[in-house]
């Protein structure tokens, strides 16, 4: 059930009048645990068992965690829970990775194995609220959340349908209080939450799927014929395409739990306005970097153990990022760059600390220019594809050429996705919507209403993070 189609909107108004029929806070709670459900439910049925047993397997040892005082034992709990996750993670969305991997490598070795084919559906999401379902058994580990929640009330936070299967990675610590007190949303908030909810639609019906998908799409099912300047916008759309896809859901996620009374993190800061790599991690999929920083990277030492060690643990850190996003080489490579990237922006500005001091606008060019070259591995199907565009870059003779409608589309969508990132940098959407005269506003959203309605008549594009 996409957020971007007719089906889900019916779900969402027949789930927001039932909510706000329904008198009692517990009652409510049991309709959006019921209908978040229903929502993973649309995708894959029997998929909704392994949710279960994932939020009562994680559930019932937290609880244990929490009574216990031993360490040992305490330890003990944690690895069985880490063990449990990681394993479901593994098995559903590693296996036929590791699968094809050993296969080369018997090959190498001479051995010819020929493995029976990898069938298994990946179940939408598991890797989002795996990693939110941890964020509980670690925090109660480390005794920085309770651990006497209800059974129903982890199984919303875990299942609660706006963030189930593309984030943001809510964790317990800030969503399970919400849901133990009585809320009920204000006017301002559902009409704030619904601004959103289309604003997040208009960026990946319209901006992500209408006028950059066919750039990228046409470039890269076939790089090798084009020359540098198609190249060149292709890149350019992909880093708008990723961007609106994946910001647009995030905003149509938060609306959506606002409609409720329910507080979302933001997920995205304008990172195309980010001054270098680590400023740009800071301000892309918030809910990712963090839990990574948090969850991994601290753990493994973080930077209190030299620079060297620091570099060791940033790399780990973003090579085990990179591959949460696909059972991929491509993506391991896409993570181990921006893994070198922050290492030497440590080193640089460790040994240079007046490049603190470069000019703000240069300095962000620099870094959205290779964040977009990165992005052509996690894009490309394979290092051959990823090749053929990078080369392309040099390449003047082209066989076939893109729409010059098209290309300037894209080229102008993504001008002025650069120019409103440099502008909210350090402000934020909200803010600037609230600064705006009503006129302005209403002018605003009827824009995103109208595009969306005009490109609804077609297929809905499935998010690019539903497959992470």
């Amino acid at each position: 059930m996409l957020f971007n189609s007719l089906t889900f909107l019916v779900f969402f108004v027949a789930v927001f009048l039932l909510h706000a029929l329904i008198p009692g806070w517990i009652g409510r709670k049991r309709l959006l645990l019921a209908a978040s459900y229903v929502f993973y439910a649309a995708w894959n049925p029997p998929y909704v068992l392994i949710l279960a047993f994932s939020t009562t397997m994680d559930w019932w040892l937290a609880r244990r965690i929490g009574q216990c005082e031993d360490e040992g034992r305490r330890r003990t709990l944690l690895v069985l829970s880490l063990a449990g996750n990681l394993s479901l993670l593994g098995f559903f969305k590693y296996g036929g990775f590791l699968l094809e991997n050993f296969q080369h490598l018997a090959a190498a070795a001479g051995v010819q194995y020929s493995p029976p084919a990898w069938d298994i559906v990946l179940p939408v999401g598991i890797s989002f609220y795996t990693f939110a379902s941890l964020s509980y058994t670690i925090d109660v580990y480390r005794r920085q959340i309770r651990s006497d929640c209800s059974l129903s009330d982890y199984a919303l936070f875990v299942s609660f349908f706006p963030h189930l299967v593309a984030g943001p990675i809510v964790r317990a610590s800030f969503l399970l209080p919400q849901i133990e007190q009585p809320r009920s949303a204000t006017a301002q908030q559902v009409a704030w939450g619904l601004c959103l909810l289309a604003t997040g639609l208009f960026q990946k019906a319209v901006l992500a799927d209408e006028v950059l998908a066919p750039v990228v799409d046409t470039v890269y099912g076939n790089s090798g014929a084009f020359a540098a300047p198609d190249i060149v916008a292709a890149i350019l759309a992909f880093s708008g395409q990723i961007y609106y896809d994946f910001a647009g859901y995030s905003l149509a996620a938060i609306g959506l739990a606002l409609c409720f009374g329910f507080e979302f993190p933001d997920n995205f800061r304008h990172p195309y306005a980010a001054r270098g790599f680590s400023d740009f991690w800071r301000r892309w999929h918030i809910s990712l970097s963090t839990w990574l920083r948090d969850y991994l990277y601290i753990p493994l030492g973080g930077n209190r153990r030299g620079e060297n060690r620091a570099t060791v643990n940033l790399m780990l850190t973003m090579l085990i990022g990179g591959l949460w996003h696909g059972a991929s080489w491509m993506f391991v490579l896409w993570g181990g760059l921006h893994g070198t990237y922050l290492a030497a922006e440590r080193a640089w500005r460790r040994r240079f600390p007046v490049a603190e001091a470069a000019p703000a606008v240069a300095l962000s060019l620099l870094t959205f220019a290779l964040v977009s070259l990165t992005w052509i591995p996690f894009r490309a199907a394979d290092p051959a594809a990823a090749w053929s565009v990078l080369s392309g870059l040099w390449r003047l003779d082209a066989t076939v050429a893109l729409d010059p409608t098209l290309r300037t589309l894209g080229l102008v969508a993504m001008a002025g996705t650069v120019l409103w990132h440099f502008l909210l940098r350090d402000s934020s959407f909200e803010a600037r919507f609230g600064a705006w005269r009503p006129v302005t506003q209403a002018a605003a959203l009827a824009i995103c209403l109208i595009g969306i309605f005009l490109v609804s008549g077609g297929d809905s594009h499935a998010f690019i993070y539903f497959q992470f």
